[in-house]
């Protein structure tokens, strides 16, 4: 459960490993939250035997190549194992990204493919937000990457953009949907309908690109760890 000062209404998030997130706003009883996960029970086990069939243990293997559709690259990984090296280092070049070192663990493999997953994040994103905020006519502070496991993005009140490295999986409408998004809360830090009103104004069909955000935990692939 994750009580959000933003939240209007009770929702629920199934992620594709199986984990279950109920949004709840402040001041919300703990009988109703419990009401609204009773009511949604058969919907939620839908969703999860859903997911099940596409997360196979076979989902969760190391990748051989790594596809990031928000900015239309592919490139291949390749492992080169280090016995006398106890880190795991990543090195991109050329079409290519070799992680080398202690490339039997796999733990230290996903950590550095997260932070090469974080540079390009944040190359790759920070022009595109710079863009979009001189044609929303709303400035921001600074940008942060993260890996988050609840949430796309955020905005704070001193005006930094956090903004999840997951984004790079997803299609570049459902990333610039979420950039406007978090930039319009700089003149509206809530949902009220002067916010999504500021939102249509620069992403008209912004109801579908946020249902199909709320979707998109799917296309992140599994050996990233993320649910």
């Amino acid at each position: 459960m994750r009580k959000s000062a933003r939240a209007k209404r009770l929702s629920i998030k199934v992620f594709p490993r199986g984990r279950v997130e109920v949004v709840v706003p402040r001041r919300t009883s703990a009988r109703a939250v419990q009401d609204f996960v009773d009511e949604n029970h058969d919907w939620i086990q839908r969703a999860r035997a859903s997911f099940a069939k596409n997360y196979t243990p076979d989902s969760a293997a190391l990748p051989s190549m790594i596809r990031l559709p928000s900015i239309d690259r592919q490139i291949i990984v390749r492992y080169k194992p280090d016995n006398q090296s106890d880190t795991v280092r990543f090195r991109e070049a050329h079409g290519m990204l070799t992680l080398s070192g202690a490339t039997a663990d796999r733990a230290k493999c996903i950590q550095a493919l997260r932070r090469w997953l974080s540079a390009t994040a944040r190359r790759s994103f920070r022009p595109r937000l710079n863009t979009l905020s001189l044609q929303t006519e709303t400035p921001f502070d600074n940008m942060h990457i993260r890996l988050q496991r609840t949430c796309w993005g955020s905005r704070s009140s001193s005006g930094t953009i956090s903004l999840n490295l997951c984004l790079l999986f997803l299609r570049p409408a459902l990333v610039d949907y979420l950039l406007v998004h978090e930039l319009c809360h700089g003149r509206h830090m809530n949902h009220s309908r002067r916010f999504w009103k500021r939102v249509a104004r620069f992403v008209p069909d912004y109801r579908k690109l946020d249902r199909q955000l709320g979707e998109a935990w799917r296309d992140v692939p599994g050996w990233l760890e993320v649910y």
